[in-house]
Parts: structure tokens; sequence; C-alpha cells
């Protein structure tokens, strides 16, 4: 007898299996890794804009004494801080003021009676250049106190790079910039901040 074959004709199908359940508690911890995400990146962003704001836009500003010199730093177009520094000097908060005059302007300022003009060059033509500067004129003239005249966004790193480099008195009286200048000087100072903390940690 011949063995039973099977009839010609599509094969048979049943229904597709079911998608399989997700697990118990997946879904609520995704929703929980999402949640905690979100949260850390919040914290973060906060902490990014409060040190941005102490350390850039309200920085610590000492309240002006009579000093040995008053120390203009470059940078922009100078306009601010010189109106700055000069005003501070003719309000007689010292007998000298001394000028980062890298393009060697001259006179590097407007003259103040009473007050000798210190215009300088320093090398590098950086801020640590200025602080080195700023140390060899005190050294040179016997200064003990300073006031330093700065951009308000560069006035926390002014004042640790001056601080490693002259171990006297020193004030910070930082011109404000233009408000269109901010996004730049923010970019800006946060990058020179990471190199006067990391590698460049002398005067």
């Amino acid at each position: 007898m011949d063995a039973a074959t099977e009839p010609d004709g599509p094969p048979v199908t049943g229904p597709p299996p079911p998608d399989r359940p997700p697990e118990p508690g997946s879904e609520t911890s995704l929703r929980w890794g999402r949640v905690i995400l979100a949260a850390v990146v919040l914290v973060l962003l906060t902490a990014f804009m409060v040190a941005t704001a102490r350390l850039f836009v309200w920085p610590t500003r000492d309240r002006p004494e009579r000093v040995d010199a008053i120390i203009m730093l470059s940078g922009g177009e100078n306009t601010e801080r010189l109106a700055h520094a000069v005003a501070l000097a003719q309000q007689g908060f010292a007998p000298v003021l001394a000028l980062s005059d890298p393009g060697h302007l001259h006179p590097c300022a407007p003259a103040v009676p009473g007050v000798r003009l210190i215009c300088f060059d320093p090398k590098p033509r950086t801020t640590q250049g200025e602080a080195r500067a700023t140390a060899q004129l005190a050294a040179r003239y016997h200064w003990r106190s300073i006031m330093v005249v700065s951009g308000r966004a560069q006035d926390t790193r002014a004042r640790i790079r001056m601080r490693r480099c002259f171990n006297g008195q020193i004030l910070m009286s930082p011109a404000s910039p233009p408000r269109h200048a901010w996004p730049y000087l923010i970019a800006y100072e946060w990058a020179a901040m990471v190199k006067a903390l990391t590698w460049q940690r002398g005067c």
C-alpha cells in the first residue's frame, strides 16, 4: 500500500504570535532614567550659570582705597577701562597711573595733574604678562599696594594672576564692557580661566 501523501495546496498558517509583553517594571525604569538624566542636566546647567554669573558677570569688587599705583590692563578698545582708571586717578586714589600699552600710544592716557603716568608693554601681551610686568614695576618703584582696573569679565582671572606675581595689597576695580560684547567675553574667559588654573599655574 502506498504511503499517504499530503494533498497539494497552500500551507496552513495560523495567526501571528502575539508581541512579547514588556517585562514588569521596564517602562517605569526607563521613565525614571529619563527623569534622572534631565535632573542631572538641569543641575549642571544651573551650576554653570551660577558660576558664570559669580566669576564673570558679578565678580567680587573691592571698595577703592588709597594705593601706591593704579594699574590698567589692556583689552578690547580700552575705552571703558581708560575712562575708569583716569577717573580713579583724578579722585586721588594713587600718585601713579600705569597702563598696559601694547599699541605704544603716545600718550597712552590723558595727563592727570599730580599723577605720574607710566606706559608699559607687557611680554607676553597677555594678562599673565601684565601681572609679571606689574610685579617688576612694583619692585622698581617700591609699591606695596595697587588697584587693578580690568574688564569686569576678566576681573576674577586678573586677580588670580596678580596674586601669583605681587605680594602686596591688591584691589580690583573693574570696568563694565559694552553689552554686545558679553557672549564673546564669557566664552573667552571660561577658556582663559581653565588655562590659568591648569597648565599656567605660576606667575
